[in-house]
């Protein structure tokens, strides 16, 4: 049996999306269904002369009142944009009953509201308060503005206003209650941020005040990359007194370096040398003779001041800081790097002996 591709086929049938364009610009030509009228006065039809001279037939109130109609109409339908045009074209009417220009304020407010135009809101609201104080609506509405806006105080007196007078009001009694829990949020946020300032503060006082017992001197490298660490006191003192530093462990032999970012001052540098550097496991990469081990390696701290202190077996981060105190007179201790405390790590024997010499002649020259 043949086919025919052309057969009819039954229902309906999809329309493309340019003819459903063109079809509903179409009804714009026609009178009935214009959302606006034609500015050009070159029109021919007779239907919209008609329209046209019924738009504007009557007294200025008149054809503000029907404005007004037709824009609520269109306010309705969600439809803000096209009434916000129809009450603007009521008020360029001139119309002079004071209540069709409050209530075409008020509506082309609530238009201007749903549009998220909030100073839009606020002048046409401040124009129908200024011809009627008692204007609930305009009140209502600047109170929802001031509201998006967060300006809590005035969105709050705007609502205390309205209320003295109509204290019944169930629509700016709903928005006085949630300015006022905005208003008790934003307050608490704001404490909060006042507390945690003030944690702020007093924690680098209690810091300055560490660092000055420990002889530590602050030095920051502006074009140092950032640190992730930085020094804190430990959380699990509970004298709050014992201070967790980030340290560096240069060596300058192969210069390379190792961080530990929590080294807690009261640890001994034994403690961290023998997990770094324990007998049995392999040496690192870098260490080529394989000459750093535990108990084959020794420490050096520098101070501000370029004395050079060798650090004992049993001594921690905190007694290398006491040692660092300068002679009577004399202000000395470690330097702080960039919130990093530094030591030098070398081989004993004859490394360390041309390290030291060399770092004396540096200092000296």
């Amino acid at each position: 049996m043949a086919v025919i591709d052309d057969a009819p086929v039954a229902g309906p049938q999809p329309v493309a999306q340019e003819d459903i364009d063109a079809k509903m610009k179409a009804f714009d030509a026609v009178p009935l269904f214009m959302k606006a009228l034609p500015e050009s006065d070159d029109s021919s039809d007779p239907s919209l002369d008609a329209l046209q001279s019924l738009i504007y037939e009557g007294t200025p109130d008149e054809i503000a009142q029907n404005f007004k109609e037709q824009g609520n109409d269109y306010f309705k339908s969600k439809r803000y944009r096209e009434a916000l045009g129809f009450y603007t074209q009521g008020l360029d009417a001139k119309p002079a009953d004071p209540a069709i220009v409050e209530a075409l304020l008020c509506n082309r407010a609530a238009c201007n509201l749903e549009l998220q135009n909030y100073g839009s809101v606020l002048k046409d609201c401040s124009r129908a308060l200024t011809a009627n104080p008692e204007c609930s609506k305009a009140y209502y509405r600047s109170a929802l503005a001031l509201l998006a806006l967060e300006k809590l105080e005035e969105a709050m007196d705007c609502c205390e206003r309205c209320l003295a007078y109509d204290g019944g009001n169930k629509g700016v009694l709903g928005v006085r209650e949630r300015v006022a829990k905005k208003k008790e949020e934003a307050e608490r946020r704001a404490r909060e941020k006042m507390e945690k300032e003030m944690r702020v503060r007093e924690g680098r006082v209690r810091m300055r005040k560490a660092f000055e017992e420990r002889n530590l001197f602050v030095v920051h490298d502006p074009d140092a990359p950032a640190n992730p660490y930085e020094p804190h006191f430990d959380p699990e003192d509970p004298s709050g007194q014992t201070l967790i530093f980030p340290v560096f462990f240069l060596y300058p032999q192969y210069a390379t370096s190792d961080v530990i970012p929590t080294f807690v001052e009261d640890t001994p540098f034994a403690l961290h040398i023998s997990s770094m550097f324990p007998p049995t496991a392999p040496a690192p990469e870098w260490d080529q003779k394989g000459e750093y081990v535990d108990g084959n390696v020794v420490i050096y701290g520098i101070t501000r001041r370029k004395r050079l202190l060798k650090v004992g077996k049993k001594m921690s981060l905190r007694d290398l800081c006491m040692a660092a105190k300068g002679k009577e007179g004399e202000r000395d201790g470690l330097e702080v790097k960039d919130g990093c405390v530094t030591v030098v790590i070398l081989p004993k024997g004859e490394e360390e002996r041309k390290w030291v010499d060399e770092f004396k002649r540096t200092r000296e020259a």
